[in-house]
């Protein structure tokens, strides 16, 4: 699947995200559905016009566009990061916009077994340890409570 052409490859990227941003949307988070496919086709294009434009031959371009890559997408995360008093919430959203820009790109590189991997760990991180926190959290008011 290596040989997929660009438009496949726009899709690729499109579906390993959409099942990040569905799981960010279905908890209430403020980028989901809508931000975390865009932001994977967006990588996976970059790459793309990357490779038509200066193609394999100048792995100094395409590290060059990977690192605004790296640097804008941080920037759309830093985004998500809100602060209030001593709480801080949206990491784990601007991580995962991060790490779906990464699987937008290998897309675009072709390579599928990484961004699959990309993908899956960041569904099961954000979900298994989401659901470890939470219980930490709710233990820990109890706690509070009865003490």
């Amino acid at each position: 699947m290596a040989t997929a052409t660009p438009y496949l490859r726009l899709v690729g990227a499109l579906l390993l995200a959409l099942p990040i941003g569905w799981h960010r949307e279905a908890h209430g988070d403020t980028m989901g559905l809508r931000t975390f496919p865009v932001v994977a086709v967006g990588a996976c294009a970059f790459v793309l016009i990357g490779n038509a434009f200066i193609g394999s031959g100048s792995p100094d371009a395409m590290a060059r566009i990977l690192q605004g890559l790296m640097t804008g997408i941080g920037f759309v995360g830093g985004g998500a990061i809100l602060k209030h008093d001593s709480h801080v919430s949206g990491t784990a959203a601007a991580a995962s916009i991060w790490v779906v820009g990464a699987i937008g790109a290998a897309v675009g590189f072709g390579l599928w077994g990484l961004a699959v991997a990309l993908a899956l760990i960041n569904v099961l991180s954000v979900a298994i340890l989401g659901r470890l926190k939470n219980g930490r959290h709710v233990r820990k008011a109890g706690q509070d409570s009865d003490g």
